[in-house]
């Protein structure tokens, strides 16, 4: 039945997957809004429950992947290809570094860069200094490298990783079924493979509404900034609806001619935006932090990786790392299967070095310049960052913005950066969910790809219905820790495949040296 109603509606998907994720998502949306209190309810006492008695276990597991993505990197598997042997890159450096932004971290960098540092600094999270003294400024810009740096990065690239691998070397389809191939066979093409494929579609959309959710509190707060606009449910909702619209102008063009050229302009502003806060803020004090913090940050790694506030037992982890691991695991298939599509012919090595480590560097110049200048105002200017962070988390971007020339201009800028994320961050997305709903990475109907990117817009509505910020938290961290357990998985599979497949080319005697393309 699901296969006929494919050929009169033009689409070229796989039915059972396609219709089935949609019914899903397509119910949630009246569900959460008719029902908002329950809904709310149910998966807030889910979230205290696994945020008590797991959140452990999302705290031991991305560390334990770091650690897997460097000994792969580095070990003899470092050298096998992401495709045939001949096969090589079909993006720039640069052009691979923009989109891994457009996908990853673009609107978390605009809406954690001072919101986080001045959190921790005005509450630190331990409670073992004192608040807005410089003790607690070194402690509130180590656990946000810690939350937004190598860790981050890992729960990106392992999936990216393990996707690439297994689509591009054993020619299996871009589904997260595709992981499970070694175990079930042939019967990730049957329904056991759809239902994985169902949940992982599902899931990612949860994660992406989030990101989108975020973005759009950070958005109304900078217009309400700017022109007065009300912060309210109901400009929030019309403001993904506005931009959702607007993302598929994208979405029709495609690949190298929405998402590429976008996220290249955007990255530029980006990169304005950072230095006139460099050159404007305190020049000097910014570099000295900067080197300082990077040692701090790789001198406490070890600490912070394995801290779970096992005697504090404050909850403060809830709120914050457990939050954010779910949150980033959640939309982590998305964006695994965006970076594996644009990773071809890459080797392992050259994978994890841009995929975990390049970004990671930007990362850590980012929040450094948009941190430290914050804690400057804090500790040594007018102060009152703090207050407003913590009566709207959204406006701590403009909140800094204030204390600089030209605050009008360079906030319009944020602004329009953050929607610019905004749209290709829908964009990709529509892309991957229609590749995991179909197994094609080839080009598929316009109209499927604008299905998934209004999807998403109207998830995200639902959400902030819910109960805004909350709310994402909660259906987060809920939906996170059964795609916590697929990352852990797909590493065990990714090491069984790249061992199978090495000693298989020794013993036909080719030179190991080399990559080789076994059979799927």
């Amino acid at each position: 039945m699901l296969r006929r109603l494919e050929t009169p509606l033009g689409l070229k998907t796989n039915p059972f997957i396609f219709f089935v994720s949609a019914g899903i998502i397509t119910a949630f949306v009246p569900v959460a809004s008719l029902f908002n209190e329950p809904v709310s309810a149910f998966f807030g006492a889910i979230t205290t429950w696994v945020a008590t008695h797991l959140g452990w276990f999302y705290i031991l597991s991305v560390t334990g992947l770091l650690l897997f993505l460097i000994w792969i990197a580095l070990s003899r598997y470092g050298n096998i290809r992401l495709g045939g042997d001949d096969d090589r890159p079909e993006y720039g450096n640069l052009a691979w570094f923009t989109m891994l932004f457009a996908a990853g971290i673009g609107t978390i960098l605009m809406f954690w860069g001072v919101a986080e540092p001045i959190s921790h600094f005005g509450n630190p999270p331990r409670g073992d200094v004192e608040p807005q003294s410089v003790a607690a400024a070194k402690q509130a810009m180590q656990i946000t490298l810690y939350h937004f740096a190598l860790h981050t990065w890992t729960i990106f690239a392992l999936p990216g990783l393990a996707l690439a691998y297994f689509i591009y070397r054993h020619r299996l389809p871009p589904r997260i079924s595709s992981m499970f191939y070694p175990v079930l066979g042939r019967r990730i093409y049957g329904p056991i493979g759809w239902i994985i494929d169902i949940v992982a579609v599902v899931g990612t959309m949860f994660g992406v509404a989030t990101s989108l959710g975020l973005g759009t509190l950070q958005i109304n707060s900078g217009l309400h900034h700017l022109i007065g606009l009300p912060n309210t449910v109901t400009a929030q909702v019309g403001i993904i609806t506005v931009i959702t619209l607007a993302a598929t102008a994208s979405v029709a063009l495609g690949l190298d001619r929405g998402i590429r050229r976008l996220s290249e302009i955007n990255i530029s502003l980006a990169v304005l935006l950072l230095l006139f806060v460099f050159v404007a803020g305190p020049t000097v004090f910014l570099l000295k932090g900067m080197v300082q913090t990077a040692g701090d940050y790789l001198d406490n790694l070890i600490h912070w990786a394995f801290w779970n506030d096992a005697y504090g037992r404050t909850g403060w982890q809830r709120q914050w790392t457990v939050f954010y691991w779910a949150w980033t695991i959640s939309w982590a298939p998305f964006v695994g299967i965006f970076i594996a599509r644009i990773s071809r012919g890459r080797t392992i090595r050259e994978f994890v070095g841009g995929v975990l480590f390049a970004p990671v560097l930007f990362s850590i110049v980012w929040f450094c310049i948009f941190g430290l200048s914050a804690i400057d105002i804090e500790l040594w200017g007018r102060g009152g960052l703090v207050e407003q962070v913590d009566e709207d988390v959204a406006i701590a971007l403009f909140s800094l913005l204030q204390h600089y020339p030209m605050a009008q201009l360079t906030s319009g800028l944020s602004v329009l950066i953050v929607v610019i994320f905004f749209a290709t961050s829908a964009d990709s997305a529509s892309l991957v969910m229609d590749m995991l709903s179909s197994g094609d990475v080839t080009e598929s109907p316009t109209r499927q790809r604008v299905f998934w990117a209004l999807g998403g817009g109207a998830v995200a509505c639902s959400l902030l219905v819910l109960g805004g910020f909350g709310a994402l938290q909660n259906v987060i961290t809920t939906l996170g820790l059964p795609f916590c357990m697929l990352l852990v998985f797909m590493a065990l599979m990714l090491a069984r495949a790249v061992r199978r497949d090495y000693r298989g080319a020794a013993l036909s005697g080719e030179d190991t040296g080399r990559t080789t393309t076994p059979s799927g």
